[in-house]
């Protein structure tokens, strides 16, 4: 089995953000809202925590009462001192998640996740101003996904990077399935996307924009890449005889979503990508404080 560990290149990144702020002198705050007991939650404040004290960020987590949370949040959006936040879901595991993730103010929102950022992302708008200086914010895990791909052959450097790849994904939420979707294609690459309702095709470049259904065997049967991201034991975990011969295949999920002889026949796979989405998030951290806060 040929495994891509993602810690490496986390690393990498991380060293990159730990130079520039070292070198420039920034003074970059962080705060982390935690409101719920989620383990999951509770894991990732750790390693956000981790991640921030080894570039040279200054973290301050706070657990608050899910009533207080608003309240939190908008003293930490209007608070000058304060340079990017981070929120941890579930709160309230409905709608009002979604309402508090789009209230964090874009030039402080580290995951990416608001709907200004992730508006962006889907008309393929990749700046913040007129003049092309201000590179949008993307989603941390999506782009810790790209990042990790680049570093696989399905990668080129001329023209749209992954022009010519199938790429099928088991997941279409808006934190991380739907956004991947969208940059693969808008880096050339051919979607299938899917959900608990089956399979659609996603195409930025198609002139007919209706999504056209697909099914699990002829996606999985075309994919160069296969990226899998299913919380659930109750997902039919891909198999190798699925798959396409050297097709490569991650699992971003805490649950393991492909067959051990799945993992075998890949011609890569790559486990998991936490470690990157943090450090993903302390160049977003970077970035926006480049970009909205320094010398402000």
């Amino acid at each position: 089995m040929n495994i891509l560990e993602p810690n490496n290149t986390a690393t990498g990144f991380r060293d990159i953000v730990k130079r520039e702020i070292k070198k420039e002198g920034f003074k970059i705050n962080i705060v982390g809202l935690l409101a719920s007991d989620d383990p999951a939650s509770i894991t990732y404040s750790e390693y956000a925590r981790n991640g921030c004290d080894d570039v040279g960020i200054s973290f301050n987590l706070i657990t608050v009462n899910p009533d207080s949370i608003e309240r939190m949040l908008s003293d930490a959006n209007s608070d000058k001192t304060i340079h990017g936040i981070f929120i941890y879901y579930p709160i309230w595991n409905d709608l009002r998640d979604a309402e508090i993730q789009n209230r964090v103010s874009p030039h402080k929102d580290v995951e990416g996740l608001t709907a200004y950022w992730r508006s962006k992302l889907y008309v393929n708008d990749r700046f913040d101003d007129t003049e092309k200086r201000n590179k949008a914010i993307l989603p941390c895990t999506p782009l810790a996904i790209i990042k990790l791909l680049e570093e696989t052959e399905a990668y080129t450097q001329f023209g749209l990077p992954f022009r010519g790849q199938t790429v099928t994904i088991f997941n279409r939420s808006e934190v991380v399935g739907r956004p991947l979707a969208y940059m693969l294609s808008n880096d050339g690459a051919k979607v299938y996307s899917f959900d608990v309702n089956g399979g659609v095709v996603v195409d930025i470049s198609a002139t007919q924009k209706d999504e056209i259904a697909v099914t699990r065997t002829e996606a999985l049967k075309n994919s160069d890449i296969v990226i899998t991201g299913v919380p659930s034991k109750n997902f039919e975990k891909i198999r190798a005889d699925e798959l396409k011969p050297g097709a490569i295949c991650l699992n971003f999920s805490s649950v393991q979503n492909f067959e051990n002889d799945a993992k075998e026949a890949a011609t890569l796979y790559i486990p998991r990508v936490g470690t990157m989405t943090v450090a993903m998030c302390m160049r977003n951290a970077l970035q926006l404080y480049r970009n909205y806060h320094h010398n402000r």
